[in-house]
């Protein structure tokens, strides 16, 4: 008998799931699909905030614009049968990050930690904080294999769930034993980094969870690691490709796609799912169900029983939203040399800049800037000689007295702050220049994407002891109901929510008595395999250079906005 399977939410989560089944359902077939997925948007788009926006030849990714631990979405074609270079173009990037102080410094973080240790050491020839760098990295690198071998791919929810199928691999008890649950992620990188400004610099591998380093438990040093040591990549033709790729499988191996129509609510009956309703009335019989929709509103607004009524209210008590962000999208008539495809512009203050964000609640005084400049790296971003500035700042998720999009609102008083901070670093000029302007707003963000509070990343990662979990993929709530995306296990970030839909997807096959194919998960296998950056930026007219580890992987054949919630 046929199953019928429905993903809600065609978010970046979503998408892994429904593909992920799709390849599940006809490798238990043997290449004959054993059943139907459908994926139901509400908007006419796939792929939620990685999503674009364009404008007179100026092109955006309108929400990620990184991609880390590239193997999990290369795993995901791979289990397809198909070959990544096929889907995509993945570019490493180097420097990583080019990070500006108001004092002047400017550090690159370069893709060899090594490099970078020397750099940092010839940089500040008195500290020499290289080797207190290493130290940190070594710490994440345990972190990070700990959370391979316990957290990754697995349907966990706390640390009774880890007990109860605890790892037999070597070392994992060694890891775990230095965990530091009394400590967080800036508290280790302090512990081994005393030079201000690369202390400021480690504190920021949480932007990719929206959380505080100083409210985080240090297991989520392993960020450190994930990038540190397999890359910061681009895809070419922007990071929307990746969710391009999925929803290119998903089509190809028989899946359905309901746009422009949401689900009205889950049908529940005896404890179990038995499918959906939509908003324009009609019905879904489903076996299993996938969420990809916000964990608390899947509860509250999509199911409402007394019973998911309580596991809102204890996720509430327990989580609280990570943070939102506003968001400007600039086309410029001219490119600044000194910029990097990745940056930052840090505040004075870190402490207090973060302590606005999650513990007043207010945006920033003096906010840390992140810029993509796109045209870095792949020049079909915007018009020759011209520039698709992303700009990206860190807020609050909504209160109730935030008003964003109102005249003279926060917006408008935010948007000069910013803007005179692009000013102080280089970019004096840069209101002359603007050729296209848009921004996205955390009301933006609530409306468009369902997220409550605007919550970029889901739930905020804090609590020295649960905040490295959320709420399990399989859910209490009911029978044949499963949970994917920023705000369930195993949390936010481009690789994490992709891994979210897949650890899902494997665990509602199980729950139909499938064994799902785990090959290809693990995200050191051919981390190095891509195009490399150059050191110098395209901006000077440099070209790609391909690692010599990449042409050996290519001969051998092998793995190489309509709608939008924004205003003028």
């Amino acid at each position: 008998m046929k199953r019928t399977a429905v993903v809600i939410g065609g978010g970046l989560a979503g998408l892994a799931a429904a593909t992920e089944l799709t390849t599940q359902f006809r490798s238990a077939g043997s290449g004959e699909s054993i059943g139907e997925v459908i994926l139901i948007e509400k908007n006419q788009h796939l792929g939620g905030k990685m999503n674009v926006f364009s404008e007179q030849q100026y092109h955006f990714d309108m929400g990620p614009t990184i991609i880390t631990m590239p193997e999990i979405v290369r795993g995901i074609i791979r289990r397809s049968g198909r070959r990544v270079e096929d889907y995509l173009e993945l570019v490493r990037l180097d420097p990583q990050w080019r990070c500006f102080f108001e004092d002047g410094v400017v550090l690159d973080l370069r893709d060899d930690p090594a490099v970078f240790a020397a750099e940092l050491d010839r940089q500040f020839p008195s500290a020499k904080p290289g080797q207190g760098y290493l130290e940190f990295l070594h710490y994440a690198r345990r972190m990070y294999r700990l959370s391979e071998k316990v957290f990754f791919y697995k349907d966990l929810g706390g640390i009774l769930d880890m007990m109860r199928k605890p790892p037999k691999d070597a070392g994992v008890l060694g890891d775990a034993l230095r965990m530091r649950m009394y400590s967080t992620v800036a508290g280790t990188a302090h512990r081994s980094i005393t030079e201000p400004h690369l202390r400021q610099l480690s504190e920021h591998f949480l932007q990719y969870v929206g959380s505080s380093p100083f409210l985080s438990p240090a297991i989520l040093s392993l960020i450190a690691a994930a990038q540190g040591d397999y890359g910061c990549w681009y895809t070419m033709g922007g990071t929307r490709m990746v969710a391009r790729s999925l929803e290119r499988i998903f089509v190809e191996q028989g899946g359905r796609v309901e746009r422009g129509v949401g689900v009205r609510r889950i049908l529940v009956d005896a404890g179990r799912v038995t499918g959906v309703e939509l908003q324009d009335g009609r019905s879904i019989s489903a076996d299993i169900v996938i969420s990809n929709c916000d964990v608390q509103r899947t509860y509250t607004d999509l199911i409402g029983t007394p019973a998911a009524k309580s596991a809102q209210r204890a996720i509430a008590a327990k989580y609280e939203p990570a943070c939102s962000g506003v968001v400007l999208y600039l086309g410029l008539n001219r490119r600044y040399e000194h910029l990097r495809h990745n940056c930052f512009l840090f505040s004075k203050d870190s402490n207090a800049e973060f302590d606005d964000i999650y513990k007043r609640g207010e945006p920033a005084r003096d906010p840390t800037l992140y810029l993509c400049v796109p045209s870095a790296t792949d020049p079909s971003q915007a018009p020759a000689g011209c520039e698709s500035l992303y700009i990206l700042v860190h807020t609050p998720y909504l209160r109730a007295h935030h008003d964003w999009d109102a005249p003279n609102g926060l917006f408008d008083k935010y948007r000069r702050t910013i803007l005179d901070k692009l000013k102080r670093f280089g970019m004096e000029d840069i209101e002359q220049h603007i050729v296209v302007e848009r921004r996205l707003t955390p009301a933006g963000i609530d409306r468009m994407y369902n997220a409550t509070g605007g919550a970029i990343y889901g739930l905020a990662s804090h609590g020295k002891l649960h905040g490295g979990f959320k709420p399990r993929n399989t859910s209490s709530v009911a029978k044949g109901l499963y949970l994917a995306g920023g705000s369930a296990n195993p949390g936010p970030g481009t690789p994490m929510v992709m891994m979210s839909g897949v650890t899902a997807a494997w665990s509602a096959c199980e729950g139909l008595g499938i064994e799902p194919d785990r090959s290809a998960t693990s995200v050191g296998q051919g981390a190095t395999v891509g195009k490399i950056m150059a050191t110098t930026s395209l901006l000077t007219g440099e070209l790609l250079d391909r690692s010599e580890e990449q042409q050996g992987s290519e001969s051998r054949g092998e793995q190489s906005c309509s709608q939008i919630a924004m205003t003028r």
